[in-house]
């Protein structure tokens, strides 16, 4: 019995400190969120096989995660996106993690070409909190139209006229960009 309270409390403190990591995982995955999103938000961590875990179980379709420290980004980012986008998601971060530019648009731009780019759902959101620091971020949404032209929307694809417009109109990347975003 003298062997048992120590092993018990161990274990305990151990699931509290767990809890706590995964906590604060949770809570910086979701500085991304909108406010009225938060709360029935998943959020997950990917893993370096570009798989990742469940740490809350929402119940609504927005998924947040962080991508600090991934190569070729803002030190600081967490994203949100459609639980649809996850599988485009694991891509970009599989491409992304060859770490050098020219190499990674490289194989983005052939992915593109060879049919092989997962294509984002039509109209889901992407919410990104990124910057130097979470002190220095700043919120980024974009609207994935994959496949999306002037001809098909009506807007343009540059940002001259000053409203929104679609980057890169005509491919599996197309998004809209709104002015101040």
């Amino acid at each position: 019995m003298k062997h048992t309270v120590p092993i018990v409390l161990t274990i305990l403190a151990v699931s509290a400190g767990a809890f706590a990591q995964d906590q604060a995982a949770i809570d910086k995955a979701l500085l991304a969120a909108p406010g009225n999103l938060k709360a029935a938000a998943t959020v997950i961590k990917w893993k370096s096989d570009f798989t990742y875990d469940t740490l809350k179980k929402g119940t609504g379709r927005l998924v947040c995660y962080d991508k600090s420290g991934q190569p070729n980004l803002p030190p600081f980012i967490v994203e949100c996106t459609s639980e649809g986008n996850l599988a485009r998601a694991a891509q970009n971060m599989k491409i992304e993690a060859m770490g050098d530019k020219d190499k990674v648009q490289a194989a983005l731009d052939a992915a593109e070409k060879n049919g092989t780019r997962v294509k984002p759902e039509f109209g889901s959101v992407w919410y990104h909190f990124m910057g130097a620091d979470q002190e220095h971020a700043r919120n980024h949404m974009t609207i994935a139209v994959p496949g999306a032209t002037t001809q098909s929307l009506g807007l343009p694809d540059n940002n001259k006229t000053g409203g929104v417009w679609i980057m890169n109109a005509g491919t599996s990347t197309a998004h809209l960009m709104t002015p101040g975003e």
